[in-house]
């Protein structure tokens, strides 16, 4: 799909970028599992994390280093920020938060680069329904959606827009892939079913009060404008996880 993805709508912008994220992400998984843990990693998170940043970011043109320097992120978050041994950052969003605080005017996020399709978002979002069923987080992805509506008919209601405007960014590649990969994340997502819905409801709220202090162009908020659902659940994403572990103590 990413084959036919490239060569119809360019999402990659080259297949050097999937290779390299793919390369540092599997590499330094394997390096730091065997320096730290003394065993070998499997891969396939280190996989997932490759093809979500080779989707997500959107550098410069002619820019590379943000590909490899986020795989590095993303997977070396996975061995230092911890509590109680299990990570707290979900890796792909971390590297892509932190790019984007740190090389704003270098690095952005994907957002239009799907076509705008009925059948190839009818099928996306098809795909993502399913996947998201058949690993129990349907309850995450349906939160999500549902509070993004609500807020979004709030902020429409506060500047005067249209709803459709403001309800629109979800049908987009970004939103797609974080709702249905990055915000159900199993391994950094607070162990019972109602803390997750309560956990993605903060994390919409976040958002949309980003959203509202850009439409006010407060400037102290103005790293979070690129990406306000990105940066929102890296803000409140590992603060529920460290809750969450704590309550329950080492196992």
């Amino acid at each position: 799909m990413l084959v036919v993805g490239e060569l119809r709508y360019g999402i990659l912008g080259g297949y050097e970028r999937l290779a390299i994220t793919l390369s540092v992400c599997v590499v330094t998984e394997l390096v730091l599992s065997r320096w730290l843990r003394g065993k070998v990693a499997s891969i396939q998170s280190a996989y997932i994390s490759g093809i979500s940043l080779a989707l997500l970011l959107k550098p410069e043109t002619g820019l590379l280093w943000p590909f490899a320097l986020g795989a590095f992120l993303a997977i070396a978050s996975k061995y230092v920020l911890t509590w109680h041994h299990q990570h707290i950052w979900n890796p792909s969003n971390f590297a892509i938060a932190v790019l984007l605080v740190l090389a704003p005017g270098s690095v952005a996020i994907l957002s239009h680069q799907w076509g705008n399709h009925f059948a190839t978002n009818a099928v996306i979002w098809v795909f993502g329904l399913i996947i998201a069923a058949r690993v129990r987080v349907l309850h995450v992805t349906l939160t999500y959606v549902i509070a993004f509506l609500a807020f979004a008919a709030l902020r429409s209601a506060l500047a005067g827009t249209v709803f459709l405007v403001e309800a629109a960014p979800i049908t987009g590649p970004m939103y797609q892939l974080f709702i249905f990969f990055m915000v159900t994340d199993p391994r950094t997502t607070v162990s019972t079913r109602n803390g997750r819905i309560g956990v993605v409801l903060i994390v919409a709220m976040v958002e949309a009060l980003i959203r509202i202090a850009g439409d006010r162009h407060l400037a102290a908020l103005s790293l979070f404008y690129p990406a306000p659902p990105i940066l929102a659940l890296a803000v409140v994403g590992p603060i529920a996880k460290w809750i969450d572990l704590s309550r329950r103590g080492p196992r």
